[in-house]
């Protein structure tokens, strides 16, 4: 029997690469539901090809378009309706962003299956997250590579998953983004060019230039302690520049585990769809004797504040993960528009943290509302920066 997918965010890296591994497995799916934050060819392509029976946008598109698809919902709101009202069992979370918190509730809160490749939805509301997973019984597979790398290196340990108890420490590595072999003194004068082009991945703007500033490792800690029950104490980041190793766990008795593969995003996103069987997939095959030689370094808190202020904001809890990532995502959206220098990024999110009052991230309404203050206090601090 076919597994029922929905596909949300297909016209982004991940929804794309996603719709390739089920184009490599016709007989394994049905894509049943597509959504999209607004209208775009690609969007209109991928609803010819796979014919879904439901389609979201959150944008209405302008003027009349014509999709063959069974029903199309738009405006604010679509693909939380989407993800409540499709026939799917199985929903691949890949909308960045804050706008993937809300469909993630609801698809766990239906019951359905989640792979997550939307980092903030744990980041803003892990709590929330987690425990809906739980009332539910609805599962959440990681597709995130590192958390991909460690779910697979977790498995095998005398039952389906092995406990938090028999984990030492889990180990996150980092690629150290488009600048990690940049003079300090040259960052300020870096262009948001410069920032997109990541030495091994290919990915949207906003995560590239996260891994840039590391922003994206502090996030991977907190979604890490929340999918896998670890402290945060107990996971630690490593810098590897080769993209090989994803992850490693290491154990009470000193063993480590890791998972090594090309960096193709489509086998993290294969196994999760997969899960629990293996099947062949359309990536290069990993050459070790051709690759040589595998390096690690420690993380330089001066060149990687980011990942710094992360792991403070995850440590002080309540809302202050949700300020962080809605401080982050403004910052970075004026870094891109020019009206922020990249140095400027961890200053103008440090000092929105310094100006948050917390409040227990019990509810959906008061995460969103600390994410969405940052925001806004990220844009207020920035206008008195000279650039």
């Amino acid at each position: 029997m076919r597994k029922r997918l929905a596909i949300l965010g297909s016209t982004g890296s991940i929804g794309r690469q996603a719709l390739d591994v089920v184009a490599a497995h016709p007989d394994r799916f049905e894509v049943v539901a597509l959504a999209a934050g607004r209208w775009s060819t690609l969007f209109a392509e991928q609803v010819a090809t796979w014919r879904p029976a439901l389609a979201a946008l959150e944008q209405p598109p302008e003027g009349a378009t014509e999709l063959p698809v069974g029903r199309l919902v738009t405006g604010p709101g679509a693909l939380t309706r989407l993800v409540r009202e499709t026939a799917a069992e199985f929903v691949l979370m890949a909308v960045a962003g804050r706008h993937g918190l809300c469909p993630t509730l609801a698809a766990l809160e239906a019951g359905k299956t989640v792979a997550l490749a939307n980092k903030e939805a744990l980041v803003m509301a892990g709590d929330l997250v987690m425990a809906t997973s739980r009332t539910r019984g609805a599962a959440v597979l990681p597709v995130d590579s590192e958390h991909n790398a460690i779910w697979q290196c977790l498995r095998g340990e005398g039952r389906p998953d092995a406990s938090a108890a028999d984990v030492a420490a889990l180990i996150l590595t980092a690629s150290g983004g488009a600048f990690r072999d940049l003079p300090l003194e040259r960052l300020r004068a870096v262009t948001p060019a410069e920032a997109l082009r990541h030495p091994t991945w290919q990915m949207g703007a906003k995560i590239t230039v996260d891994s840039a500033t590391l922003m994206n490792k502090g996030f991977e800690v907190i979604e890490a302690s929340w999918l896998f029950g670890v402290p945060l104490e107990r996971i630690r980041v490593l810098l590897h520049r080769e993209s090989i190793v994803h992850s490693l766990v290491e154990f009470i008795d000193g063993s480590l585990k890791a998972q090594l593969a090309v960096p193709d995003m489509r086998l993290p996103i294969q196994y999760a769809l997969s899960y629990p069987e293996r099947w062949p997939c359309p990536v290069p095959r990993l050459d070790l004797a051709q690759l040589g030689r595998l390096t690690f370094a420690e993380v330089d808190p001066e060149r990687f504040r980011c990942m710094y202020l992360a792991l403070e904001a995850a440590a002080r809890g309540q809302t202050y993960p949700a300020a962080l990532s809605g401080a982050d995502d403004a910052a970075v959206s004026l870094f891109l528009a020019g009206r922020l220098s990249f140095e400027q990024i961890p200053r103008v999110v440090e000092e929105v943290l310094a100006r948050h009052v917390p409040h227990p991230a019990a509810s959906l309404e008061a995460v969103l509302a600390a994410e969405s203050w940052a925001r806004r206090m990220c844009e207020e601090i920035a206008a008195g920066v000279a650039v």
